[in-house]
């Protein structure tokens, strides 16, 4: 019997039983819930970094996306706020699309 220990999406419990199975399963508390949101989105980040192709990046890219969004509702903003305050530092920083690599910066 495979041994998850993991954060998985809501509708995965239904899944498995309409597959016949049984399974194990706890309903975490705030602090630890914080902690697995943390792990799998490390863990989506990986998954993004071993894609193979443009639609397994864009599925992993989904699934950062799904992950970033919990966590900006623990930390009590939306999408709409989040999208903001990233709008505005590209306003002010700048983006990463002119793919700007710095290599040092000389003091005088």
């Amino acid at each position: 019997m495979p041994v998850h220990n993991k954060l998985v999406r809501d509708k995965i419990l239904q899944i498995i039983e309409e597959s016949g199975k049984d399974y194990s399963s706890i309903i975490l508390d705030e602090k630890e819930y914080v902690l697995q949101l943390r792990k799998k989105l490390l863990e989506e980040i990986d998954e993004y970094l071993s894609a193979k192709n443009d639609n397994e990046a864009i599925e992993e890219l989904a699934d950062i996306l799904e992950v970033v969004n919990c966590l900006a509702k623990i930390h009590k903003v939306n999408p709409e706020k989040l999208e903001h305050v990233r709008k505005d530092k590209e306003d002010k920083r700048g983006s990463f699309k002119e793919k700007v690599f710095l290599i040092e910066v000389h003091d005088e």
